[in-house]
């Protein structure tokens, strides 16, 4: 049972948000909700700024949130990359796994009368995934993205040599 919850809000323009949860004052682990939007005045893409080593830890750190990238790593009928490089290195240089259900739709969208489907919703983890499921329709949101519904193995700070 979570007893504490800290909101670290280390995010660039909250683009990324990282929570500790806790238990008996222990953190067991850090949930990065993740936001990757490019700015329309800007261009920018304030997420990328972040310094992604100093956010993940040695135990437990799931990274959850609309990408906004488009690469064959997570979706197999992916047929055009766009924008996937900075996510394909963020998970190669920090050993991080991706957690969905290999080609699992997680975005819906219409464009020019044309309805599409693609995976651009990214559980990203450093700990064996147990659980990963797409809600079914009692659980809308009015959203274009699906929920989704995780589960993934938790290593105590003492297990993670803190």
């Amino acid at each position: 049972m979570v007893d504490e919850r800290t909101n670290l809000r280390q995010g660039a323009n909250h683009d990324v948000i990282a929570t500790d949860v806790r238990t008996g004052g222990e953190r067991i682990m850090r949930i990065d909700e993740v936001y990757d939007q490019r700015n329309t005045q800007s261009g920018e893409r304030p997420a990328r700024k972040l310094h992604w080593q100093k956010v993940i830890l040695q135990g437990t750190t799931v990274f959850a949130g609309d990408s906004n990238a488009h690469s064959v790593q997570w979706d197999p009928r992916c047929q055009v990359q766009w924008d996937a490089a900075f996510w394909e290195d963020v998970i190669d240089e920090n050993g991080l796994e991706i957690g969905n259900d290999d080609g699992e739709v997680t975005h819906h969208c219409t464009t020019d009368g044309h309805e599409g489907e693609s995976v651009i919703d990214l559980m990203l983890v450093n700990r064996p995934i147990t659980q990963w499921s797409i809600l079914a329709n009692d659980h809308a949101t009015g959203s274009d993205h699906e929920v989704i519904e995780w589960e993934v193995e938790v290593v105590r700070q003492e297990e993670a040599g803190h």
